[in-house]
Formats: C-alpha cells, sequence, structure tokens
C-alpha cells in the first residue's frame, strides 16, 4: 500500500508540474506578444511590418508597404525628411531665440538676407547652388536605394570606400559621439520618434506663422499669458502672409494652409 501511495503521490506532482510548465509558457508567449506596441489598442499588424524597423508600430493603414521596394522607398523617404524637419524645427527655434525681432517666416527674403559690400544677396545664385549641391546627394542616394553599396565608394577618390549595412545610416552604425552606448536599434527609434514628432511641429509653425504672423515661441507666450483669448479658435479667417511675393522681378503667388484669404 505505501508503495502504491507512493507512486500515486508521484504521478499527481508529474501532472502538476507539467500544468506548471505550460502555464509558465503561456505566460512567457503573452508577455513577448506585449512586449511589442502598436500603434492603437487591439490593431492587428500587417505581416510585413514585423517590428524589424526602428520605430515599427504597426501603423499602414492604407496598405502603402505592401510592396518591399516602395516600402524601402518610403522607409528612406521617411527618415530624410524627419531629418530635415528636426533641423528645419531647430533652426526656428535658435533663431527666434538669438534674434525675436525676425519673424522666421520671411526671413529668407532678399531684403532680410545679409549684404555683401552694399550689394544685394542674389537669390537667384544662392538657389541655383542649393539646387545643383542637392540633386548631387539626392541622386546618390536614390542609387544607393535602387542598388544597395553602389555608391560606397567616394566619387572624387575611389580609393575611399565606406561600408553601409543598412541604407540611410553611414557607415551602418554613425554614431560618433556614442550616444547609442552599443544598442544602435533603439538611437534609430528615437530618432524616428523624434523625426516624427518634429514634422508634426513644422507643419504646425507654419499654420501658426500664417495665422497669426508671429513665431511659435511668441505665440506661446501669449497664450500661456491669456489662454483663453488667444487660442486656435481667435485666429480663425486670418492669414498674415501677402497673396503674392516679388523676389528679384519675379512675382510669385502665395497660398494659405490656414482658413483665410491672403493679404492684398
Amino acid at each position: 500500500m505505501q508503495a502504491l501511495a507512493a507512486k500515486t503521490a508521484l504521478a499527481g506532482t508529474r501532472v502538476v508540474a507539467k500544468a506548471s510548465s505550460r502555464s509558465s509558457s503561456s505566460r512567457a508567449r503573452v508577455v513577448v506578444r506585449a512586449e511589442r506596441s502598436l500603434w492603437a489598442p487591439g490593431v492587428v499588424s500587417p505581416s510585413y511590418l514585423d517590428g524589424k524597423l526602428a520605430g515599427d508600430y504597426g501603423f499602414d493603414p492604407l496598405g502603402l508597404g505592401a510592396d518591399p521596394k516602395m516600402m524601402h522607398w518610403y522607409r528612406q523617404a521617411e527618415l530624410q525628411n524627419a531629418r530635415w524637419a528636426m533641423l528645419g524645427v531647430a533652426g526656428i527655434l535658435g533663431a527666434e531665440v538669438l534674434n525675436p525681432e525676425q519673424w522666421w517666416y520671411s526671413a529668407g527674403m532678399p531684403e532680410n538676407l545679409p549684404h555683401l559690400d552694399g550689394q544685394k544677396t542674389n537669390l537667384g545664385g544662392i538657389l541655383a547652388w542649393e539646387f545643383l549641391l542637392m540633386h548631387f546627394v539626392e541622386v546618390r542616394r536614390w542609387q544607393d536605394i535602387r542598388k544597395k553599396d553602389s555608391v560606397n565608394s567616394d566619387p572624387f577618390n575611389p580609393n575611399l570606400s565606406v561600408p553601409n549595412p543598412e541604407t540611410g545610416y553611414p557607415g551602418g552604425t554613425f554614431d560618433p559621439l556614442g550616444f547609442s552606448k552599443g544598442n544602435f536599434k533603439e538611437a534609430q527609434t528615437k530618432e524616428i520618434k523624434n523625426g516624427r514628432l518634429a514634422m508634426v511641429a513644422f507643419l504646425a509653425f507654419t499654420i501658426q506663422a500664417q495665422a497669426t504672423g508671429k513665431g511659435p515661441l511668441a505665440n506661446l507666450g501669449e497664450h500661456l499669458a491669456s489662454p483663453f483669448s488667444n487660442n486656435i479658435t481667435a485666429n480663425i479667417g486670418h492669414c498674415m502672409v501677402p497673396s503674392s511675393v516679388d523676389i528679384q522681378g519675379l512675382t510669385l503667388p502665395l497660398t494659405c494652409l490656414w482658413p483665410g484669404q491672403p493679404m492684398a
């Protein structure tokens, strides 16, 4: 009888152990699934958004990234625009801090640019050089997207070559100051998240400028001083930009993103 009781107890222990093991395994699977954050609770991520890309939260309601080639292009376009937006937002805020009297929206007009030796700045020449330099850089970036590693060599010195394991990130792990601390994926995620925020901020700065004729810091100060009178409702129908602008003899029409008619 004692032997039978011992066997029964041993079998019960095994059953409990197996049940506990299955329970632990189930909990582990739930934890793994819960680790990935998605853009909204309960949404199902498309199969091609598997979390490998930095900043991937499964957001593609129109299915634009279903084509792998287009997905690659959209990813690089977002990254590039995010970096430009971060530079633009930092420039707008920095310029307003250093020179609050200069409205950032009109800072690039010829009359507001610095004059050299008493001569007006040739805006056409600046735009021409900008077009040539940006065209050179963008063409090489497009070549790298179309055929990876095709532009790793320096065009002026073919003996110089920089490996590029991942398109869009120079050298694959460009981090000269060591901010990533070895976790480059985390650094990429922080960059794209800040870039997305900067793109939204730049759009907001533009609409604010058109509606109020002031910079973002001036608008923020006025809103904090009187939040109920200085807010979005107080500027509906106002547009503080002219209907056209004359740039060295060339008249360009302007439009408002904000609902309102440009000033005559």
